[in-house]
């Protein structure tokens, strides 16, 4: 494990080789299913990695009302269990106002979908993570994955990713 030392009692050399970084990125995803988990982990630890970060903070959000980011482990079973309890609490054959085209007034296109269920079960999930990166790599637990969580595809998904903190050697 390496141990943070503040810059300024840090040598002249090593302050020289470490500066300050911020960089934007924008993730496109193709989903596939009605409900999908799409590991972002290995295109994350990429955009690291071309970004010189060495310690600092990644942090990925969703563009999307019907799509969610979340850290969990990478099991197939367990995302089926996900998507048994996502489809429990809010089911894709409810009732929901939100579908109601006759009563609904606002924020309607002309590919207006029903998915108030995604709606609701985006209530429950989070719209970003924000990661450590500690000596050039995403600090992660030994099963922790990040994923873009899909609610209402198939669809073209967009993230945002920033990242900042020290780069350097």
């Amino acid at each position: 494990m390496e141990t943070l030392t503040p810059l300024a009692r840090r040598s002249a050399t090593a302050r020289r080789r470490c500066t300050s970084t911020c960089r934007h990125a924008r993730i496109h995803v193709t989903t596939r299913q009605q409900t999908e988990f799409i590991d972002l982990t290995d295109g994350l630890e990429s955009l690291v990695v071309d970004a010189g970060l060495r310690f600092g903070i990644l942090n990925v959000q969703t563009l999307h009302t019907t799509t969610a980011v979340i850290v969990n482990e990478h099991e197939p079973l367990l995302l089926t269990d996900f998507q048994r309890i996502l489809e429990a609490v809010a089911p894709g054959d409810g009732r929901y106002r939100h579908d109601d085209t006759f009563a609904r007034t606002v924020n309607m296109t002309g590919a207006e979908r029903p998915n108030g269920h995604a709606h609701c079960r985006a209530l429950l999930l989070p719209t970003s993570a924000c990661l450590n990166v500690t000596g050039g790599r995403l600090l992660l637990g030994e099963w922790q994955r990040v994923f873009l969580v899909e609610l209402d595809g198939p669809r073209e998904r967009d993230l945002s990713v920033l990242l900042f903190g020290e780069a350097g050697q």
